[in-house]
Formats: C-alpha cells, sequence, structure tokens
C-alpha cells in the first residue's frame, strides 16, 4: 500500500513539475505573444549555430548574426526586407551547410541596427551602409557572395553596382522597386490608391491590427495558411513601436529617389547574378525577372511555381538549394578560367 502511495505521489510530483510550465506556456501564449516570437527567435539562433554580433563605426552600430568561418567557399552576406529583420533568414539558412560562413544583418534602422532621424533611408543611402559595415568587419577582404529579398533586393542590386570589386556572385530575390515593362500587380494598385489619397490611407506593408496583419500575409503569400488570432496579435504587438518608423522608410524607397534605384543601376552590375522570384508574387510582378535577365546576358533566372513574394518563407529548402547550386558554380566557372590561363 506505501509503495503505491509512493507511485501516486510520484506522479502528482511529476504532474505537477510538468504543469508548471505547461501552464506558463499557455499563460504567455494568451498575454504575451509577442514574448514568445521573440524567444522562438532565439531558440532557433542558438539551435542552427547563429551567434548575434554588433560592429561600432563611428558612432553607428549594426547588429547581425553569423555562422561559420571565412573558407574555401565565398562568405555569404543576407539583407532582409522591409520592416523585417536579421531572423527572417533563418529559415534559409536552416538548409544552408554549417561550414559557410554566413552573415546576416539587420539593415538601417531595423531591429538592433542604430536608427537616427537624420539617416538616408533611400536604396542608395541604404547601400552605403551597409558597405560600412561591410568594411567595418572586414567582409570585403575577399569577394563575396551578396543575397537580398525584395527591399534587401533592391540594395543588393545598387551595392554589386557601386562597390564591384567586393562581391564574387549575387542572388536577388523578388527585389522591389519598379521596372520598366513589368505588369502592374495587387500592391501596385493600393500603391496608386495611397497616392491619389496623399498617402492618408493604411499601407497594406504595415499592418496596425490583426487583421490587417492576416491582410499582408494573404498579399506576400501564394500558400494559404491559417495563422492563430493570439499570433497575429503578437506580430503587431512587436512591429507597433516602429510604425513611424516604418512609414518613413516606406516613402523613401517607394519615393523617387529610389523608384527606379535598381533599374539605373542594372547596367553597372559586372558579377554574376541570379534571381530567384515566386510566379504569383503579388507585391512586385514575376516579369521583372525577365526585365532584369534582358539587361544582364548571362544571368541565371529562377521561377518558382505556387509561390508568391515571400519565398524565403514558403521555399526556404529550394531557395537555400538554388543559392547552393548558382554558388557552386560560379567557383567552379572561375576556378576553371584560371587553369585555361
Amino acid at each position: 500500500m506505501a509503495a503505491d502511495l509512493d507511485v501516486v505521489n510520484l506522479f502528482i510530483i511529476a504532474g505537477g513539475t510538468l504543469a508548471i510550465p505547461i501552464l506558463a506556456f499557455i499563460v504567455s501564449f494568451l498575454l504575451w505573444p509577442s514574448a514568445l516570437i521573440k524567444l522562438y527567435y532565439w531558440y532557433w539562433r542558438r539551435t542552427l549555430g547563429l551567434q548575434v554580433r554588433y560592429a561600432d563605426c563611428g558612432g553607428y552600430r549594426f547588429c547581425y548574426s553569423c555562422r561559420g568561418k571565412p573558407g574555401m567557399r565565398p562568405s555569404i552576406l543576407m539583407l532582409h526586407g522591409f520592416s523585417a529583420h536579421k531572423d527572417s533568414w533563418l529559415t534559409v539558412v536552416k538548409y544552408l551547410p554549417r561550414h559557410l560562413h554566413i552573415v546576416c544583418v539587420d539593415m538601417p534602422g531595423h531591429e538592433g541596427t542604430t536608427r537616427t532621424d537624420t539617416e538616408d533611408y533611400s536604396i542608395q543611402g541604404q547601400a552605403r551602409r551597409i558597405h560600412q559595415f561591410v568594411e567595418t568587419i572586414g567582409l570585403n577582404r575577399k569577394p563575396f557572395h551578396l543575397v537580398g529579398t525584395s527591399m534587401g533586393g533592391n540594395v543588393a542590386g545598387v551595392y554589386a553596382a557601386c562597390y564591384p570589386s567586393e562581391t564574387c556572385s549575387i542572388t536577388l530575390i523578388c527585389p522591389d522597386g519598379q521596372l520598366l515593362h513589368p505588369r502592374e500587380t495587387k500592391f501596385d494598385n493600393h500603391l496608386q490608391d495611397l497616392e491619389h489619397s496623399n498617402y492618408t490611407l493604411n499601407i497594406p506593408l504595415i499592418p496596425t491590427t490583426p487583421e490587417e496583419m492576416e491582410d499582408m500575409f494573404r498579399l506576400c503569400s501564394h500558400v494559404r495558411f491559417k495563422i492563430p488570432q493570439q499570433i497575429l496579435q503578437g506580430l503587431v504587438d512587436v512591429q507597433q513601436p516602429h510604425i513611424t518608423f516604418y512609414q518613413e522608410v516606406f516613402m523613401e524607397i517607394f519615393g523617387e529617389k529610389s523608384r527606379y534605384a535598381l533599374q539605373e543601376h542594372l547596367h553597372l552590375i559586372t558579377a554574376p547574378l541570379q534571381v530567384i522570384w515566386g510566379k504569383q508574387d503579388q507585391v512586385v510582378d514575376v516579369s521583372g525577372a525577365t526585365v532584369i535577365a534582358e539587361e544582364l546576358s548571362g544571368c541565371r533566372v529562377d521561377l518558382l511555381d505556387n509561390c508568391g513574394h515571400s519565398v524565403v518563407m514558403e521555399r526556404p529548402c529550394q531557395t537555400a538549394k538554388l543559392i547552393l547550386e548558382f554558388i557552386i558554380m560560379q567557383q567552379d566557372a572561375r576556378g576553371s578560367k584560371k587553369k585555361s590561363s
């Protein structure tokens, strides 16, 4: 009988021990979903072996995460999109070999990187800041592979044009900005409505409610999935303190100074270029890939079926595979040229 009581007590203690973290998780999920989202990113950085670091230059601080050390393959610098952060690359980094040197930086003013009222957040201004970052951490000791998605793709293209000796190859994923002759998208219609209203309407890429957050996911993703209301609220809560800043950046990157930045710099890009685009992109039409390929001979174009603007989120494994294939192909081509010469 005493033994039976011991077993019962053991189950009660074990159940109570497990109930505490489970209850804490449920309460956190319901009351502080934004805290859980941050914890999620922290967990996956740790799991994938990424370390968060800071680089200071003249009073300006860059926040970035990195994994590995420079080796035989070129280092990879990854630039995220508008209103995102370095952790948005975690889904892709998961499928890249651990021996590669990978650097994911928070774009100017985003997440842990310095935000100032006097900063130039135009595409050209951001490219100059990223160059400052590259010089600060010494990433340009030898040419690296540059990857950018959406706004980051626009910046990556301008960067490669302005600093050609620093990039050995480039991958642009659904780069934003306007290119000559692409078809209009659902987002283009939103932009026209915004301009006609003198920007008094809500900006689709800056959601302020769970409903608007869900609408943004529908706009950016072809894949339809149901996101719990608590998670949507958590994502809104994370963005809420930065709304004014995002509005400022939006006006900069879609203003006259930046709108055609990529188009105007395409002819200056000399490094081998890869373009990855979702065929169902509703933000920047996939026809932009053809415009880029026509401007740059030898450009590799990879179009993804049943995929929208959020390629990194919708097709992380395929994206990592395509990037790695391109890097290896370019490195092999350079090796062949050296042998023949």
